[in-house]
Order: C-alpha cells, then structure tokens, then sequence
C-alpha cells in the first residue's frame, strides 16, 4: 500500500507502517482493489489525514465503516462529495447543527471544510467492498486505527473527542478526561438519534472548549 499522509502523522504514526499486521493489511487492500469494487478510491483511502495535519488537530470524529455505495465514501467519515445525496446520518448531524447553532443546512455533505479546520474524520475501517458493509472488518484497520487514536490522547492536548454511538465511545474509551474533552451522544443514526443525539449540543460544546483552550473554533 502506497501511504500518502501528511508527514506529520507520518512520524508519528511510523512504526504503526513497519509492523507486520500493516504489511499483510496493505497485501490484503492491494488484492481487494484489484478483484473487487472497493470505496473509497485507492488515492482517497488516507484523505482524512491529507486534510487535517498533525499541528492543527483540534476535533476527532469517529465513524465505523466508509459508505459502500458509488459516490459516497471519500475517505472522511459521515461526508459525500457534492452531488451526492445527504445519508440519513449525516441529514441528522446537519439537523443538529442547525438546533444547536441555528446554521442553515448546507448546499452540499462534503465535510472537507471541516477537516481543512483541523477536524479528523476517521473511520474505523479505512474501505469497504461495494454493497458489503462490514466487509473489510478484523483485517488490521481497526489495530491501525486504534493506534492513531492512542497516539493523538498521549501526545496531543485539549482535543475534542466526539464520540456518537456505543462502538465509538468503546473504542475511545481509554482517553484521558483531564487532558482532553470527550463528548458522549447516541449514533446520528436514524435507529438512534432519537434517543440523544438530537439535542446533544456537541457542536457548541466543542467551540466553547476551544475557544476555552485558545485553540479557535471550528466553523460548523
């Protein structure tokens, strides 16, 4: 696997590459994208760490699997490019936006303008096979994905952690309170936002803890 990432998660994420778990993770990827239809396109997989660099990390976003249909998945978790219809999950998250800080719903749900910002939208599974939620699951993502995650709530400070739905605050279980901000809400899906998502208020949570900490709020 040919890693295109931003050199500051290069150095930080470096022996997470020379593990043997990635070597057989990158022979597994390579296989996949030459005999299966795989999302999102091979140059894309690392996107969330081309947009949102190391030094101006301030919010982390986690999902679980990239959108297997076409078009969706362009490597940042919960966005589309434009064009692309808004997935439900992503309608809730505008429609949290919009009761918790009256924006009005955007033209298009590419979410690049958040990382531009200094938001990583990580999923836990960088691919997935077209149609086959799940299907890149338990081959090695997740180790390396948790190991970004163990990386930024050891050697970062004050990051907003927003954590939608049991798999994510699970995942990000360990981070340290004290040190950093972890916002706890059900899934934006339409199976649970329901239940807490809507009206969760993370978005003006975040700003007002990075306005706190002199870190310059995200524009939502």
């Amino acid at each position: 696997m040919d890693v295109k990432i931003e050199s500051g998660w290069k150095n930080l994420l470096e022996e997470e590459f020379s593990k043997p778990y990635f070597g057989d993770l990158a022979g597994f990827i390579k296989s996949e994208y030459q005999n299966q239809v795989v999302y999102p396109k091979g140059k894309e997989i690392f996107n969330a760490f081309a947009h949102c660099t190391v030094d101006k990390l301030k919010v982390v976003i986690l999902g679980q699997d990239p959108y297997h249909g076409p078009g969706q998945a362009h490597g940042l978790s919960f966005s589309v490019r434009e064009g692309i219809p808004f997935p439900p999950s992503l309608l809730n998250i505008f429609k949290e936006i919009n009761r918790d800080l009256g924006h009005s719903m955007p033209p298009n749900g590419d979410l690049t303008k958040w990382a531009d910002q200094g938001v990583l939208l990580l999923n836990a599974t960088l691919t997935v096979r077209a149609h086959q939620a799940g299907s890149h699951q338990n081959k090695g993502w997740e180790i390396f994905t948790d190991a970004v995650i163990h990386k930024i709530a050891t050697t970062k400070e004050n990051v907003v952690f927003m954590l939608w739905g049991a798999y994510a605050q699970k995942k990000a279980s360990f981070i340290d309170e004290g040190r950093h901000l972890k916002l706890h809400a059900p899934h934006p899906s339409p199976l649970s936002a329901h239940r807490g998502f809507l009206g969760c208020g993370h978005f003006s949570k975040a700003n007002a803890y990075l306005k706190e900490k002199d870190k310059g709020e995200i524009r939502w």
